[in-house]
């Protein structure tokens, strides 16, 4: 059964930057697109950034501010996170794209706040 843990969030003031990081384990994760995801309090979850056969897509709400980035060797997905604003404060998961695997890790908090 995979596993996903996702680590890096924290409190920042707008403007600044945040590093996520997602470790994948029990599956083939090379073989699979791998998206990042938010959910902010009172909102469904939301796809914003995706990385799958080369190519990356990005929600219009981070494009420009957010990079996807994997290291198949270490089984790992991250996100940099730019230029923060207060609407970017969720909780971000990472999950395959463009189906989830069917479960969810704990996925970590981002806060932007002054």
């Amino acid at each position: 059964q995979v596993q996903l843990v996702e680590s890096g969030g924290g409190l920042v003031q707008p403007g600044e930057s945040l590093r996520l990081s997602c470790a994948a384990s029990g599956t083939i994760f090379s073989i699979y697109g791998m998206g990042w995801y938010r959910q902010a309090p009172g909102k469904q979850r939301e796809l914003v950034a995706a990385n799958s056969g080369g190519s990356t897509n990005y929600a219009d709400s981070v494009k420009g501010r957010f990079t996807i980035s994997r290291d198949n060797a270490k089984k790992t997905v991250y996100l940099q996170m730019n230029s923060l604003k207060p609407e970017d404060t969720a909780v971000y998961y990472c999950n395959r794209v463009p189906t989830n695997f069917g479960s969810w890790g704990q996925g970590t908090q981002v806060t932007v706040s002054s």
